[in-house]
């Protein structure tokens, strides 16, 4: 009986239309390329799970390197954990998964079809693993920079706040101040955060801090060598805009 190709099962578990009208009629009729199929989906299915749980898989335990050893029919008896054979790559599968079943002799594959599958295993993981590794690539180079920071320290009348303040930069060189404020609230009050001058003599209101930490967009033209205080005052809700002269912490900006 002549077998489906492992690279064409490997196209078929990523979901690639590449089996003829046969090829579907021997895969309903062939347990052994129906089971090696699925193997390979489960590996698909493995592998982008594991692209969103880093930990969601793990080193193959020995008893798969046993049956590998088996298969490929390979000199010598394995004890204990078996090292993979030369110019293989590992296969990694969940720690859960069951005990693979020996064939019968008339049901063993050669050991080429067997080497060919492992292959094809390996290119699964590493297409899988590939589109991963785009993510990962597209979102690191769109990650704002980090080009300033500030210590915000606790004014006299609120004794134990703490503070920090950093802008980040986006590739569209819009710039956000990220404020986190350890402090406690009291009763009809809320907290605003702050750009104030140098020296002293003008301000920018960014917003209200609600919870302990914010993100406040900081307006085209303003140019933090000049704005480089960030406070954060306590405000009554008295409809007033001003600031109240109750500032929590306050620091200078610092290029990161």
């Amino acid at each position: 009986m002549s077998h489906l190709d492992p690279e064409q099962m490997t196209l078929l578990a990523l979901g690639e239309s590449v089996a003829s009208l046969a090829d579907c009629a021997h895969l309903r009729a062939c347990e052994q390329c129906g089971a090696e199929l699925e193997g390979f989906r489960s590996t698909v299915q493995v592998a982008r799970t594991a692209a969103a749980e880093d930990d969601a898989l793990e080193a193959p335990p020995a008893r798969v390197w046993h049956a590998i050893h088996d298969e490929l029919g390979l000199s010598g008896s394995p004890d204990g954990p078996v090292d993979p054979p030369p110019n293989v790559v590992p296969l990694i599968v969940p720690d859960d998964d069951p005990a693979p079943r020996t064939p019968a002799p008339d049901e063993r594959p050669a050991a080429g079809r067997g080497m060919r599958t492992l292959w094809a295993l390996a290119a699964v993981l590493v297409m899988v693993a590939g589109v991963g590794v785009a993510g990962w690539v597209v979102q690191s180079f769109n990650a704002p920079t980090q080009i300033a920071a500030a210590q915000l320290d606790a004014f006299p009348g609120h004794p134990g706040a703490t503070g920090t303040a950093d802008v980040e930069e986006a590739r569209d060189g819009t710039r956000t101040l990220v404020v986190t404020v350890g402090s406690d609230t009291a009763p009809d009050t809320y907290r605003e955060v702050w750009l104030i001058r140098n020296d002293a003599g003008a301000l920018i209101s960014l917003g209200v801090l609600d919870g302990d930490t914010g993100s406040f967009p900081i307006p085209d033209g303003v140019d933090l060598a000049e704005y480089s205080l960030v406070d954060v005052s306590v405000e009554p809700i008295d409809g007033d805009p001003a600031h109240s002269g109750d500032s929590i912490v306050r620091g200078q900006l610092s290029p990161a």
